[in-house]
């Protein structure tokens, strides 16, 4: 649970990729809808079991024919009793076969200002971000979720433009901070080229990043031998402690961790929202 200390406000995060609910296995069609619920059910004793103040998922179902239309996020929050959640849907197709999937974000604090970025067009394996102001206390802190593409480092350097673009356009010398930036980035920290690197130095004009966890893997998660998984934290917000999670719950490992947002966090009565 959040808490005030001093002037800053301390808080937890979890970024979870669940893989659509299907555990472990590669395909969560092979999987009956019991089946599907149990690894829900996984996925819910982590949340329960860590505590977060706030969840943020990737590859998660509202409807999708291949795990059988259940609503992965609507199970999970009421197997944990949070009461905010936000679906943001970059993925959708309709037809005989439909797909309807996305980010999301649970939360014990209210969620404001949600908006949803697809990063293009496809129906099937598009990727996206969604960006959202949680209210903390007297406090609104602001986070973009994210997943990038998986086959090709162009493109992930492509849709971290997008990202860049909407940071650039804060007005941060008026008490605003940079967004936490979370998600799956399907891709290291150590490449220079490649998306976590390049987002970290091509911001930097406009506010320094800080990635964690630093020299964890969240990929695969029997044998874990990637870090794709991260939060990037901006000055100056102060990160206290940041870890993957072992478990079998997905084929991603979760990344949790634990931030202070600084004093001059934009206050709720006289807050500007960052995403207009």
């Amino acid at each position: 649970m959040s808490r005030e200390s001093g002037n800053a406000t301390k808080f937890s995060l979890m970024s979870f990729n669940i893989a659509h609910g299907r555990g472990l296995s590669l395909y969560q069609g092979f999987h009956s809808s019991n089946s599907i619920r149990k690894n829900l059910e996984k996925i819910a004793r982590i949340v329960r079991e860590h505590s977060p103040d706030i969840v943020a998922f990737q590859e998660i179902d509202q409807s999708s024919h291949w795990n059988k239309h259940i609503d992965l996020l609507k199970h999970i929050q009421d197997e944990t009793g949070y009461p905010h959640s936000e679906h943001g849907i970059h993925n959708t197709r309709f037809g005989r076969k439909p797909l309807c999937y996305g980010n999301a974000f649970l939360s014990k604090h209210p969620i404001l200002n949600c908006q949803v970025h697809p990063f293009g067009e496809k129906t099937v394996g598009e990727k996206g971000f969604m960006e959202a102001q949680v209210q903390l206390g007297d406090q609104a802190v602001d986070i973009i979720n994210l997943h990038l593409d998986f086959r090709s480092r162009r493109t992930r350097i492509a849709q971290i433009e997008s990202i860049l673009k909407r940071i650039k356009r804060l007005p941060l010398g008026k008490g605003l901070n940079s967004p936490i930036i979370c998600g799956d980035f399907n891709t290291g920290s150590k490449a220079f080229s490649d998306a976590v690197r390049q987002f970290m130095i091509r911001s930097a004009q406009h506010v320094q990043y800080t990635y964690h966890p630093q020299n964890e893997r969240t990929f695969p998660a029997h044998f874990p031998s990637r870090g794709l998984d991260f939060v990037l934290a901006p000055k100056p917000y102060k990160v206290s402690a940041a870890r993957a999670i072992k478990s079998f719950a997905s084929d991603h490992l979760p990344v949790l961790i634990e931030l202070s947002a600084p004093s001059n966090a934009k206050k709720l009565e006289t807050k500007v929202s960052s995403f207009i």
